[in-house]
């Protein structure tokens, strides 16, 4: 009787909008109810005892970086968002082309997006095209009111564009609490001016032209279903090889599971693996290569082993974030945050799946 009670509870968790607690904690890493930390939500990041200082010093973001003939990425900061690294915690980044400039996700606020403006000015006279947004996380959205001032337009998949709308709003007030109005001062949630459909591959095939035609560049968009989270792309430079992986990838960082499918982001990574990929960017952390792909898809494995273990042992959901140790994993960024909420959030499901097999 406890365990079917546990296992409706289970239910109930799973089934909530787009992936365990896409809805609820989607957007910033704090401590929250499933022993680790939520990502997002109204209540996700929680309040500081007094409003922080402005911070003190510009530019607003990291110096770009030529990792290919014009290529760049603008790397985050590691850790939690919070005042000491002004939230700027995802990789940015933007490819030039003979007719104009496309950028890889904008940054967490107006004024990074404005810093990563000034960048692509220090570097390249040509006009930046178009703004392209990966995925629904805070740290790679808000800077988009920058590119909008500018008259630039903003892209972005319709299913993220969807999640972003519903719940992003609250990432936006928690970020104002967390880093303090100055730092977030003119951040408005992103309206994209172009949405596009990524299960129809015929829109997707014009999307990677409209880019390639508007900077004069081949570029390919990619997507693999509901994967790392819904209508997450990732975007391949192939004259290079580089990859702007989006919320596909991670390196030394602990990759988010909540709005995943775990399955399908497996299946996302060996499709990643078959591609001539020479230098990625992540999401999250520094520069990778083409062993990124497996790497994460490793860590995915370990975390589904071992909570299925705890699963079949009869753990207690509140006993998962400590006994899902993964100590090959714990030097990674966001281990104690992240990897315990992933794996709360993989218990869940798997305990839901065993029910509605019985």
């Amino acid at each position: 009787m406890i365990r079917s009670i546990r296992s409706i509870r289970s239910i109930a968790w799973s089934l909530l909008p787009l992936a365990g607690l896409a809805g609820l904690t989607a957007c910033a890493s704090t401590p929250g109810p499933l022993g680790g930390a939520d990502r997002g939500g109204a209540a996700a990041i929680a309040a500081p005892a007094a409003p922080p200082r402005a911070p003190a010093l510009e530019p607003a973001a990291a110096a770009a970086a030529e990792i290919a003939p014009g290529v760049y990425w603008v790397p985050g900061a590691a850790g939690e968002i919070g005042p000491a690294n002004r939230g700027r915690v995802g990789n940015t980044g933007f490819v030039v082309g003979p007719r104009g400039v496309l950028v890889i996700d904008a940054g967490v606020s107006r004024r990074q997006g404005e810093a990563l403006l000034g960048e692509i000015a220090r570097v390249t006279s040509q006009p930046v095209r178009r703004l392209l947004l990966t995925h629904a996380r805070q740290e790679f959205l808000f800077g988009a009111g920058a590119f909008a001032a500018r008259g630039i337009p903003v892209a972005m998949p319709r299913e993220a564009a969807r999640l972003m709308a519903a719940r992003c709003e609250g990432c936006l007030k928690t970020l104002r609490r967390t880093l303090g109005d100055e730092e977030m001062a003119d951040t408005v949630l992103p309206v994209p001016d172009a949405v596009f459909d990524t299960p129809d591959a015929a829109a997707l095939a014009r999307e990677s032209q409209r880019l390639s035609e508007e900077i004069g560049r081949p570029l390919r968009l990619l997507h693999f279903g509901h994967s790392s989270g819904p209508g997450d792309v990732a975007l391949w430079d192939p004259d290079s090889g580089v990859l702007f992986a989006g919320g596909l990838l991670d390196r030394q960082h602990v990759p988010d599971v909540q709005d995943s499918r775990l399955a399908d982001w497996r299946a996302a990574l060996a499709r990643l693996q078959a591609l001539p990929l020479r230098r990625i960017v992540p999401g999250h952390g520094p520069l990778g290569d083409a062993t990124l792909v497996a790497e994460v898809g490793r860590y995915l494995d370990a975390l589904q082993s071992q909570v299925q273990a705890l699963l079949d042992r009869g753990a207690a959901l509140s006993e998962v974030p400590d006994l899902a140790e993964l100590p090959q994993y714990r030097r990674w960024d966001q281990y104690e945050v992240v990897h315990r909420r992933n794996a709360s959030v993989v218990f869940l499901r798997l305990e839901a799946e065993q029910l509605f097999r019985q």
